[in-house]
């Protein structure tokens, strides 16, 4: 008896140690992703120049305005320069060159054209300067006012390097136009 005694004391349980470790692990797993996520906090899309939800809800009304539009009109920007990008070859999609923009004061102008040539006077236009992945740095332009054949926004002072995007709508009657175009600023 004394010899069975002795052997129960020698076999020790080592599963609790184990739950406690796997427990310990997955909090700190937990933490970590918790941690990670805040880091890198998720942006709305502004797609057609509105919130996210809105543009999901009224997708199908969107699309058949702006089909509208573009049977009837067309947007173009004007007297702006374009960087000469270098294809690549790694992607079957040719990208258009950007729009070169210039530290401190740039201005926009844009001109809604009918397909018959006719230049449009009284469309209701916005415009507005983002960045690619956030709207901390949006400048929106809600009016937009007529001169000269064109559609000039006011001077937007821009300060920070890297990439950018024009966004512009203009609503005649019943149809909305969007544009949206790729910009770099290099210092």
């Amino acid at each position: 008896m004394s010899n069975n005694n002795t052997t129960d004391k020698n076999n020790k349980t080592y599963w609790p140690h184990m739950i406690l470790g796997f427990l310990a692990i997955g909090i700190t797993l937990g933490y970590w992703t918790i941690k990670s996520a805040n880091a890198l906090p998720v942006q709305e899309s502004n797609d057609y120049m509105l919130k996210y939800q809105e543009a999901d809800i009224h997708m199908n009304d969107i699309l058949e305005r702006k089909k509208a539009f573009d049977k009837a009109y067309t947007i173009r920007i004007e007297d702006t320069t374009t960087m000469v990008m270098i294809d690549n070859i790694n992607s079957n999609r040719p990208q258009p060159n950007p729009i070169t923009l210039s530290l401190g004061a740039n201005q926009f102008s844009y001109s809604v054209v009918s397909k018959e040539g006719k230049v449009i006077k009284d469309a209701k236009v916005s415009f507005v300067l983002t960045r690619p992945h956030t709207r901390k740095d949006d400048v929106p332009v809600s009016q937009i006012a007529f001169t000269k054949q064109r559609y000039v926004t006011p001077v937007i002072d821009i300060q920070k390097e890297g990439r950018y995007t024009l966004q512009f709508r203009a609503i005649i009657g019943n149809t909305i136009g969007y544009s949206e175009l790729a910009a770099y600023l290099k210092l």
